[in-house]
Formats: C-alpha cells, structure tokens, sequence
C-alpha cells in the first residue's frame, strides 16, 4: 500500500472526484500533480493533484482522465477508491454531471442525490473478489453519508445557491445515453436523475470505510422529458454555466473544514 498523506493542518485531507466538466479544478492552491500510483487494482484515472482550497488540505482526482479519456463503463474505479484510501483520504465528495428525469430536475439544477438505484453491468463493483481478500457485506441501504451531504448543502446555502436536498440517482452503463423507454422505466422505479459513475464508485468507498457524499449538476432533461434533442453543445453550455457554481460550493466546503478543523 502506498504510505498515508496526512498534509499541513494535521487532518487526513478530503477528496474531490470530478466529473464531465470538473476534469482540471482551477483554483487550487499550490497544486502538485504527482504520476498515478499502483495499486493492487491498477493504476487510477489520472495522477492525484494535492494543494489547498479555501485554506484546507485537498486531493482531488479526475475520473475520466485529464483528458477525458476513459468513459464511465472503463473507469478503473477500484483502482480510483484504493489510491484514495491508502493515501490517507477519509471523505470524498464525487461531482457528477447528470440528466433530469422529474420536472423539477431542469437544467443547471444542481443536487445532492441521497439514493440510487445500479442499472450498470459487467463493473468490476468490489475489492472482495481476491483471494487475499476478506469478503465484505456491507450494508449499503443509505449510499451517501448524510453528515457530509450536509455540509454540502450548508455551504451552498451559505452562498445563496439553491441546491435540491436528496433525489434518487439511476446508473446507467453507457457510454450511450438512454432511450426514452428507458428513461420512462427509470422514473416509475422512483429515480429523478440518470447518470453513469456513481456506480460502483459509492460502494467501494463504502466497502473502503470512507464517507462518500455528491454533487450532481443537471446538463440536460433525460431522453423522452424535452421536445429538443440532446445534444453535446447543450450539454457543455450548461456544464460551463454550472460549474461555476459547483466549484464555489465545493470552495464553501473546504472553508468549512478549516472552521471545524480549528
């Protein structure tokens, strides 16, 4: 395992997991990007960035690659969640880019999801399938840890940013986006929003005993919820337009930390 990171306020840093529009965090204070590490699962995405945000210690890694070069279905998740725990890393936020099944779920809504429902298959969705490894069952009826989501609602609502309080995230395989069939069984199944990485990402940082909360960003209504198609330069124009307001929250997350560290 790689040696623990404890950073400069003597704290285990928290981790931010970006997503489609999130794959460069400018801002950063200080950022060194080391090279991916190995672990027993591979490597990760993309080398880990540490510095400071809002004067607290953060890792943040980017799930696709720098380059947005992997697609949700070849995310080495396991690799993603391993480097992050033997680093130290106690508290990871994920930022998801997400389309909008219910109607309150427009564009540039932004949510903290506080269910989901696993559509994916054939992930790699555990560390428990070695033979050098304990078998885990772990209980998985709340995915996101409340006391972190809370935090992330906080800080937004200290900026007056409105955010959706819970909603049920569908995971989809991908890289395709969903048909309108598809789109219309997910929400009678009860799920507001679809994406395609919150899975297996959740619960591998359950299985790795880390909290794990996320910030979704509405880019477009679901296939089948909007006369218009979908189309890529719908999806970057509202990606730019909202994650602005992502990284402000996640800058009002950090300043938290310091306050709670102290």
């Amino acid at each position: 395992l790689c040696p623990k990171l404890i950073m400069n306020n003597n704290q285990p840093p928290l981790a931010i997991i970006g997503g489609s529009g999130l794959d460069v965090f400018d801002g950063l204070e200080n950022p060194i990007e080391k090279p991916p590490i190995n672990t027993p699962f591979g490597q990760p995405s993309a080398g880990l960035v540490y510095g400071k945000l809002s004067g607290s210690d953060v890792v943040f890694l980017a799930r696709h690659g720098k380059d947005h070069q992997y697609a949700p279905h070849r995310v080495n998740y396991r690799a993603n969640i391993h480097a992050l725990a033997s680093l130290g890393v106690r508290k990871v936020i994920a930022v998801a880019a997400v389309g909008g099944i219910t109607e309150v779920m427009e564009n540039r809504v932004l949510v903290v999801p506080d269910q989901l429902i696993d559509y994916t298959s054939g992930r790699l969705s555990s560390f428990s399938d070695r033979p050098d490894t304990v078998v885990q069952h772990v209980d998985f009826s709340y995915p996101f840890t409340r006391e972190l989501s809370q935090r992330i609602l906080d800080a937004a609502s200290r900026q007056n940013i409105v955010v959706q309080d819970g909603g049920i995230y569908g995971v989809t395989e991908g890289p395709r986006l969903e048909t309108a069939a598809e789109i219309s069984r997910m929400e009678k199944d009860g799920c507001d929003l679809v994406g395609m990485t919150l899975m297996p990402e959740a619960v591998l940082a359950r299985e790795a005993g880390l909290d794990y909360a996320a910030l979704a960003l509405v880019v477009n209504r679901a296939a089948g919820k909007s006369q218009e198609l979908i189309t890529m330069d719908m999806i970057k124009s509202n990606l730019q337009e909202g994650m602005s307001q992502v990284r402000s929250i996640l800058c009002g997350v950090m300043a938290m930390s310091v306050r709670v560290c102290d």
